[in-house]
Formats: C-alpha cells, sequence, structure tokens
C-alpha cells in the first residue's frame, strides 16, 4: 500500500510540475504580449490588448497557484482531501483564482463588446458568473463552517501542518 501512495505522491509532483512549467510559459507569453502592445503607441488597441494580456496572465496565475496546492496538499503534506476544514482550504485557494481569472475576462470582453455590441450578452454573461461563483463559494464556506465545528480537531490538525511547512 506504501508503494501505491509513493506512486501517487509522484503522479501529483508530476501534475504540480507540469503546471508550474505551463504558468512560466503562460506568464511569457503575457508579458511578450503587453510588451508588444507598448510598442506600438499609447492608445485605445494598446488599453485592449494590456487588457489581454493581464487575462493570459491571470491563467497564469491559476496554474501557478494550483501547482502550488497540489504540490503543498498532496505531495508535502500527504493530506487526503476529506475533513471539511481541509476541504474548505482546497477550494478557497481554487476559487480565488478562478474567481479572478473569470472577472479579468470579463473585464476583457466588455471592452471587445464597445466595438462589437453582439459581445455584450458574453460579458455580462462573464460577469454574471463573477456573482454567482462568489454567492456560491460563501455558501459553501458559511456551510462548511457548521461541520467545522463538529470535528474541532481537524481544524488544530491543519494548523499544525501548516506550522511544519514553515
Amino acid at each position: 500500500m506504501k508503494l501505491i501512495h509513493a506512486l501517487y505522491a509522484a503522479i501529483h509532483a508530476l501534475m504540480a510540475l507540469a503546471f508550474a512549467v505551463a504558468s512560466i510559459v503562460l506568464v511569457v507569453i503575457a508579458a511578450r504580449a503587453g510588451w508588444g502592445a507598448v510598442m506600438q503607441g499609447v492608445g485605445l488597441p494598446t488599453a485592449e490588448a494590456i487588457i489581454e494580456a493581464v487575462g493570459v496572465l491571470a491563467a497564469g496565475v491559476v496554474a501557478l497557484q494550483i501547482s502550488q496546492t497540489v504540490l503543498e496538499e498532496e505531495v508535502l503534506r500527504e493530506a487526503h482531501i476529506s475533513a471539511p476544514t481541509r476541504v474548505r482550504r482546497f477550494l478557497s485557494r481554487f476559487m480565488v483564482v478562478i474567481v479572478v481569472a473569470v472577472a479579468v475576462e470579463g473585464l476583457v470582453a466588455t471592452f471587445k463588446a464597445r466595438e462589437a455590441p453582439e459581445l455584450m450578452l458574453h460579458a455580462a454573461t462573464m460577469l454574471g458568473a463573477v456573482g454567482l461563483l462568489m454567492a456560491g463559494w460563501g455558501l459553501f464556506i458559511r456551510f462548511n463552517r457548521y461541520a467545522e465545528e463538529l470535528e474541532p480537531e481537524a481544524m488544530e490538525e491543519a494548523k499544525s501542518e501548516d506550522r511544519k511547512l514553515k
């Protein structure tokens, strides 16, 4: 059984590395796109290109955050996401970057809709999705809090694991 567990940890480590590499590639792409936009001069097209570059950069942040989360939760801590505290922490880390990425994409879509009004519904849908994600996430945290109160030892265990990583 320990061999299988070690195999899973190795696979998770490889996945974390793949997400980290993807993040670096996305950061480089965003930097090149942003720099290229600035070199074309200052104006509305430059602003739109910069905002698109920020969208790609947000995707890079998402990939890096997923990499860090997988590495810390599955490889370093060898934690199995089953206790309410771990579930909340894992999903909260993930949701922060997802909400930011969708919000940036909504902003990009809003700028694009200025030139093509038929895209306004797409932009509104993206920004509405941000609101729904935030509301759902808030409800999840609220309901999860009640479950955490039933297992206070799980919160203490998670806190002690945090101290071990520092």
